[in-house]
């Protein structure tokens, strides 16, 4: 297997590089830099400071709009992967409450505007044979470089996370379950709100890690991990890999991975009535450390995010980098775009 270029072409990857030498997300369609544009701080981690600039999806002004609610952004380059693509970019969302539906939208910036992709949802809550739930939410979306496709990873019911598989990011094929609470301790109650990332872990033969939240009897959601040689087949950790106490929170969740300096990071969502804030942890190289680092962005009292950023997608425009997110109360937000 080609080594993973953190769900990015070898162009993309060297011409972010190039720009900062700094800090990489992977998984996403471009590289955030830590020094891509001037900043009056950073965050922790050596990290841009990432500042609210605008809404981009509000569920009021969508076609398709079952549950007055949208979450969990993915935000994917697509100018350098599809010939005639809708858009450079797309955007996947989804609404939880059921029945739920992954969803797409486009458009040619990160800094917006983004077209609703008509037909929505393209990933419903009933797709026979495989599955009939009550919804499906979660989408995050991997470029799988060495067979060309697009992997949309999501949820449905909250105890399972399955694999559907697409030539052209709209168009999708179910492939599997690949999570589940059965895989995990006995007690464990949601496997749900995963994202996959292209990382090599040479010790566990693995080249994808998946961050997702875990809960149990206990109703306190921690952050779990796997990882896995092809991004299909999967081993979890059987314990948390960021647990709910240790930040001060009630519940954690929306993990998303970043790399800096050798080093691999952790930026996840508190709940509204811990803080509503985004935080890092960083785990390493190997995923071996516990490093809290504390307030990655600070969550603002005033609309749209009211008190609540979550579920972070990063994304790097013209040197410039972004974060797409959840703004807003949970269930009763937007998606939103900050700038570094």
């Amino acid at each position: 297997m080609p080594e993973p270029q953190s769900g990015l072409d070898r162009r993309m990857f060297l011409r972010a590089t190039a720009v900062s030498g700094a800090a990489l997300t992977v998984g996403g369609p471009a590289i955030p830099s830590a020094s891509a544009t001037p900043s009056a701080s950073a965050a922790p981690g050596g990290f841009p400071s990432y500042a609210y600039v605008r809404t981009l999806l509000t569920p009021s002004k969508l076609k398709y709009n079952p549950t007055g609610e949208i979450i969990f952004p993915t935000i994917r380059g697509v100018y350098d992967k599809l010939a005639n693509p809708l858009g450079r970019y797309y955007l996947y969302y989804a609404p939880h409450d059921a029945p739920g539906g992954i969803c797409l939208a486009y458009g040619n910036s990160l800094e917006g505007p983004f077209t609703e992709y008509p037909s929505n949802p393209i990933v419903s809550n009933r797709w026979d044979p495989h599955y009939s739930v009550s919804h499906v939410s979660s989408p995050h979306v991997l470029w799988k470089e060495d067979v060309k496709e697009f992997w949309l990873y999501f949820h449905g019911e909250n105890t399972t996370t399955r694999l559907a598989r697409s030539k052209d990011g709209i168009h999708f094929t179910y492939d599997k379950v690949v999570l589940s609470t059965s895989m995990m301790p006995a007690g464990t109650t949601e496997t749900s709100y995963a994202r996959v990332f292209g990382y090599d872990l040479p010790s566990r033969g693995a080249h994808y890690v998946m961050l997702f939240m875990t809960n149990n009897t206990t109703d306190h959601r921690d952050i779990g991990w796997g990882w896995s040689a092809d991004g299909r087949n999967w081993t979890f950790a059987q314990t948390p890999l960021v647990r709910h106490s240790d930040v001060g929170a009630v519940n954690v969740g929306g993990p998303h991975l970043l790399t800096r300096g050798g080093s691999a990071f952790v930026v996840y969502n508190k709940d509204k009535a811990s803080g509503g804030d985004l935080m890092i942890t960083e785990v390493g190289k190997d995923f071996s450390l516990r490093k809290h680092l504390g307030v990655f962005y600070d969550s603002h009292s005033s609309a749209p995010e009211n008190g609540r950023a979550a579920a972070p997608s990063f994304g790097t425009d013209h040197g410039v980098p972004y974060m797409i997110y959840e703004a807003g109360e949970r269930l009763a937000g937007s998606i939103a775009m900050a700038r570094g």
